[in-house]
């Protein structure tokens, strides 16, 4: 079967079950196949493949609108919307994204990365459909593990508030909702799933009201009884509380059985949730065995995928490491990741502390909130978060933690270009949007012992601070000739390189770019100095301007958008400086080094402000 070939749209229609299982089992091969050469998320796709099969199969989304929470789980749906062939350039520079994204599909309906918004945004699609007579069903794909996100039951709560029509698939992989096995909640739901058991209920609540004087009560006395009953013996029972009808447990990889339910879905009235059962990484053995190493994955060997699923010495490899070590010195120190343990190096801090890691689930302002109780009361919480995932709790940041003055120290993980994610997850926000924030104190290191060295510098304050620091590959100051070390998180700034043309202020990973940048300009006769800005917050005023007095010519180069960043802010200090920053947009999917290069934020760049500079 040739998947890059197929008019899914309408072939579909005319399959039969045992070709859509067919097809299941093709479209499983071609994902391995095709990720393991880009790289992407792969167990999770691999667990909705029939899911997404059935959802194509029973809805016409030329009326009905699917909004799939964060996006890493839709490749089969952008294989089945026409995009089958284009799955070589996935998550490459000029490619498709690894998400959804409008742009490449009228039926990706928003640009998605961020995790437990979709019942929101389908929420808003139903009600604009029925303040506008408009036909269509509204379905909502959201995975159990983004349930751990407050706003989905923020939504939940007003959809069922309001009776909005959304149909939310949960997408159990069994991370998060234990599995049903009572025979009694399998016999109700199968009674539930049939037509006449709506109209029968109904039909009993009116005959009750009519029985003079006792009916009401009757009636109250029959629902009351409903509820205890579904307390008793059925799941799902916070959906129904809430006001939406539940399915389920139903197998996800049983197409019919996903078929007839999603076709009974049309006919039910108000919103309901179907619960689905599925198996994360099923049809590929590695995957299934591993689905949390498979969850996102570089480019492997998908014969033998342990020889090449191997990371170098990364910063949040350095930064667990690290606070390993702070920890066995001091009891009060405690980790707090969002559901990011792996992500963030904290595998083995939480297997080592067990009751001194708390994974507080995709809840970053609950994790921010977290921290400030711990802090008040006498400990030491570290907040392990990615920068752009940060974003979400900057209410909390500012009036829990610095609005109180607590001791909390956020180790901000992926900042700056992340490459094949993509504009959702390039961490370029953190350094304007942390500045603007009385008191921040806010570190970058340009190494792996600079890390090591800030955290412990962040751990000895009483106030908080903030480290921000990329990922991939951390740069191993031992045996480097060009840096010596230091302890820049406690000085702010350390001249590295001197020269006398110009001098570069460079921010976490681009004092390696600056530098590789000063040997390729001495090659040409211009000397320039190199310095390691090792604080960003508060700003180094007497610092740059002592500076700006000493050159002809000062560069900024951090990467972060142009407002609100240090270079913006050293630029209003002298006239001298060129400050070199990405531009203040959404920066697309590449990998970091095509995106450097493409916004001349890498040496050559560099080198050509400096020269471009100097000329002027």
């Amino acid at each position: 079967m040739d998947i890059e070939k197929i008019d899914f749209k309408k072939e579909l229609t005319n399959m039969d079950v045992p070709q859509m299982q067919e097809l299941s089992e093709e479209i499983r091969k071609f994902l391995v196949e095709k990720v393991s050469a880009t790289g992407g998320h792969l167990a999770s796709n691999l667990g909705v493949v029939e899911l997404t099969i059935a959802l194509h199969k029973v809805f016409n989304l030329d009326e009905d609108a699917i909004v799939w929470d964060v996006g890493h789980q839709t490749y089969v749906h952008k294989i089945l919307t026409g995009r089958a062939d284009k799955f070589d350039t996935l998550r490459q520079m000029n490619g498709i994204s690894g998400f959804t994204r409008n742009e490449e599909s009228e039926y990706d309906l928003f640009d998605t990365g961020h995790s437990s918004v979709s019942l929101s945004l389908a929420q808003g699609i139903a009600e604009a459909r029925r303040l506008q007579n408009e036909e269509g069903a509204v379905i909502a794909v959201i995975g159990d593990g983004a349930l751990t996100g407050g706003v989905a039951y923020e939504a939940i709560n007003s959809i069922g508030d309001r009776k909005s029509k959304v149909i939310m698939i949960l997408n159990d992989n069994e991370m998060s909702i234990s599995p049903n096995s009572s025979g009694i909640s399998s016999h109700l739901n199968d009674i539930r799933e049939s037509k006449g058991y709506f109209a029968f209920k109904n039909k009993v609540k009116q005959f009750c009201e009519k029985v003079p004087l006792i009916g009401k009560g009757i009636a109250k006395f029959l629902i009351n009884t409903r509820r205890l009953l579904k307390y008793t013996m059925l799941d799902g029972i916070i959906f129904e509380e809430l006001g939406m009808k539940y399915y389920g447990p139903i197998d996800g990889h049983d197409i019919p059985a996903l078929i007839n339910i999603l076709e009974k879905s049309k006919l039910i009235e108000g919103p309901l949730c179907i619960h689905v059962k599925t198996q994360k990484g099923r049809g590929y053995k590695p995957a299934e065995e591993e689905p949390d190493k498979f969850h996102s994955v570089p480019t492997f060997d998908a014969e033998e995928p342990s020889k090449t699923l191997i990371t170098k010495t990364r910063y949040q490899d350095v930064f667990g490491k690290a606070l390993i070590e702070k920890a066995r010195a001091d009891s009060r120190i405690v980790a707090i990741s969002a559901a990011m343990i792996d992500g963030t190096g904290l595998t083995e801090f939480q297997r080592m502390y067990p009751t001194r890691c708390i994974d507080a689930g995709i809840a970053e302002q609950h994790a921010v909130s977290l921290a400030a109780g711990l802090a008040k009361s006498g400990m030491k919480p570290v907040v392990c978060i990615y920068s752009t995932f940060l974003q979400r709790a900057y209410d909390n940041i500012i009036e829990e933690v610095f609005l109180q003055g607590l001791p909390v120290v956020f180790a901000i993980d992926r900042a700056g270009i992340v490459g094949g994610d993509g504009t959702t997850h390039q961490g370029l926000l953190d350094i304007s949007y942390l500045g603007s924030i009385p008191g921040m104190e806010l570190l970058a290191p340009c190494c792996d012992i600079e890390l090591e060295e800030m955290l412990e510098y962040a751990h000895s304050k009483d106030s908080p601070v903030a480290i921000r620091y990329p990922r991939g590959e951390a740069f191993q100051a031992e045996g480097s000739s060009l840096y010596t070390g230091g302890k820049s998180g406690v000085k702010g700034m350390e001249m590295l390189v001197q020269g006398e043309d110009a001098c570069i202020l460079a921010i976490g990973n681009m004092v390696q770019e600056a530098l590789n940048a000063a040997v390729s300009l001495r090659n040409e006769g211009i000397d320039v100095s190199v310095v390691n800005v090792g604080r960003i917050w508060p700003f180094p005023v007497s610092a740059v301007k002592k500076i700006a007095k000493e050159y002809p010519a000062v560069i900024t180069i951090e990467e972060g958008v142009y407002n609100g960043s240090f270079g913006e802010y050293a630029k209003s200090i002298s006239g001298k400086v060129t400050a070199m920053t990405y531009p203040t947009k959404f920066i697309e999917h590449g990998s970091v080094n095509e995106i450097r290069a493409k916004y001349g934020m890498d040496a050559q760049g560099i080198v050509n402000t400096v020269k471009n500079t100097i000329g002027e």
